[in-house]
């Protein structure tokens, strides 16, 4: 049974193997337990080793199943663009997208058999089916020590929208985290947070 006064959220994470989507969904359903909040989660990995497409879902303050309905999700939290694109269908109509707009380039266009999509038209795209907070994450995560705090810069910005107080979220980045790059990732996931205000 729910907590009176939790709201129900439904978040699904997007990225490639490698980037941290794992470690961002336990850090937001760890703040979650904390917060005394029902969550149910979900994570495919896929060819998650090989750079394959990777998701999680995640569910706050619901009692039905782990998995996020087609148009369910509240927020798209997008590691990668072309990712951001792959899980659309799993937003809401008046969802929100956050996407890293630094693209990870499959061996397929590296190897030269195929493209890569333009990031911009990528986000022009987004951006006629919904609200989008585009910004380079990896970049964000450099400025805070490490890139691949980039995950944690991820979860800084998504922090704005969920149902969870930020000192929670911090204190589960401190404690998920190696503790030798604890002072980075709280950088990276302030830097996110104010990447993604207003």
């Amino acid at each position: 049974m729910s907590a009176p006064g939790i709201s129900r959220f439904d978040l699904v994470i997007a990225g490639v193997g490698g980037q941290g989507a794992i470690l961002a969904s336990d850090i937001i359903g760890k703040a979650a337990v904390k917060e005394n909040m029902p969550v149910r989660a979900a994570e495919t990995h896929g060819m998650a080793q090989r750079g394959g497409s990777v998701v999680n879902h995640i569910r706050l303050g619901c009692e039905l199943g782990s998995m996020i309905p087609l148009k369910g999700a509240d927020v798209l939290l997008a590691l990668e663009p072309s990712e951001a694109l792959r899980y659309l269908e799993y937003l809401a109509d008046d969802g929100i997208i956050i996407v890293n707009t630094d693209p990870i380039l499959p061996v397929t266009v590296t190897s030269g058999l195929c493209a890569y999509p333009d990031v911009g038209e990528i986000i022009s795209t987004l951006r006629e089916k919904r609200k989008v907070t585009a910004f380079n994450a990896t970049e964000a995560a450099k400025e805070a020590g490490h890139a691949q705090s980039m995950n944690v810069v991820m979860v800084g910005a998504v922090s704005n929208y969920l149902p969870i107080s930020v000192d929670i979220m911090m204190e589960c980045v401190r404690e998920l985290v190696p503790p030798k790059t604890i002072d980075i990732n709280i950088r990276a996931f302030e830097i996110g947070r104010s990447m993604a205000q207003g």
